[in-house]
């Protein structure tokens, strides 16, 4: 099969290669995927993971990637809940071979069915910005309705998904971003926006969730704002700042089939809509990522034509 790996940590992106290698085989409650469509996180090539396993050994050359849509066609021994032939999209193991191949082995329990009227690129697209959004709103920030919440980087991949579920569940949400970033995350269903690099981000005044893909002084300053009880969520590693009377929590988004589910359906009833930025080949992908013209939001990788 075609794949894209990686070899060597300090080329980053300059060390991708497009090559040939053997199809996986599925283990003991695997499945097999033949994928039609990847998501690509650029920061994936900074992650541990994505050089050793989970004994601290040397794994390259690995291949990155762990979002997905498509199809399966094997099931490992004892796999239940999923059929050969089914359509299926999901997040692949952090530890092991992922997604930019034609095919991947993935345990069946981090896979949810994709229903035929969403394509295999929107499927691509939700994984790890869905779950992400959707663990932390509602499992470590706990949002209630008539909260407030400050969602940085509202027009990305990430926080064009935390607007949009955090406005469902009754919060008011206040994006931040770029200039030009303005209309699209007040688009997505954000009520304010401040801009970081023009606008004074301590006038948003008093908040009771931050989310934060950032960090550094923007963390920092962030916390400042979060009322008393409130909580500072960040998925970019151990907090640099808490707030005085809250709770601060980093997560690492986590493989969640019922929660993919909630999430597919709301993008097929109109009340999600999905953040891609550009799509491009699997021949073409190594180009893409490198390229400086990537639009924001999400990268999908069409594996099938």
């Amino acid at each position: 099969m075609k794949a894209i790996v990686v070899t060597d940590e300090a080329a980053g992106m300059a060390g991708m290669k497009l090559v040939e290698r053997p199809e996986p085989q599925a283990a003991i409650n695997d499945v097999v995927i033949q994928i039609q469509a990847s998501g690509f996180v650029g920061t994936e090539l900074a992650w541990p993971s994505t050089w050793t396993d989970r004994q601290d050994r040397d794994r390259t050359p690995s291949i990155p990637g762990h979002e997905l849509a498509g199809v399966v066609t094997a099931l490992g021994y004892g796999t239940t809940g999923l059929s050969v032939g089914q359509r299926v999209f999901g997040l692949a193991d952090w530890h092991r071979d992922g997604t930019l191949a034609e095919y991947v082995a993935m345990e069946a329990r981090n896979l949810a069915p994709l229903p035929g009227d969403v394509d295999f690129t929107v499927g691509a697209s939700l994984p790890i910005s869905g779950l992400t959004a959707w663990q932390g709103l509602f499992q470590h920030g706990r949002l209630q309705a008539g909260q407030s919440i400050l969602v940085h980087g509202a027009a990305g991949a990430v926080g064009s998904m935390v607007t949009q579920l955090a406005r469902e569940a009754g919060g008011y949400v206040i994006g931040t971003g770029r200039a030009a970033d303005r209309q699209k995350a007040l688009d997505f269903g954000a009520r304010e926006f401040v801009d970081l690099d023009n606008d004074t981000l301590e006038d948003v005044g008093g908040v009771d969730l931050v989310f934060d893909v950032i960090g550094g002084n923007i963390q920092k300053r962030s916390v400042a704002l979060i009322r008393a009880g409130g909580t500072l969520v960040t998925v970019v590693g151990p907090p640099e700042a808490r707030p005085a009377e809250g709770a601060a929590i980093d997560f690492v988004v986590e493989a969640d089939r019922p929660q993919l589910v909630e999430i597919v359906q709301r993008v097929r009833d109109g009340r999600l809509r999905t953040n891609i930025g550009t799509v491009a080949t699997l021949g073409d992908a190594v180009a893409t990522f490198s390229s400086r013209e990537r639009r924001s939001g999400k990268t999908i990788i069409r594996v099938q034509p």
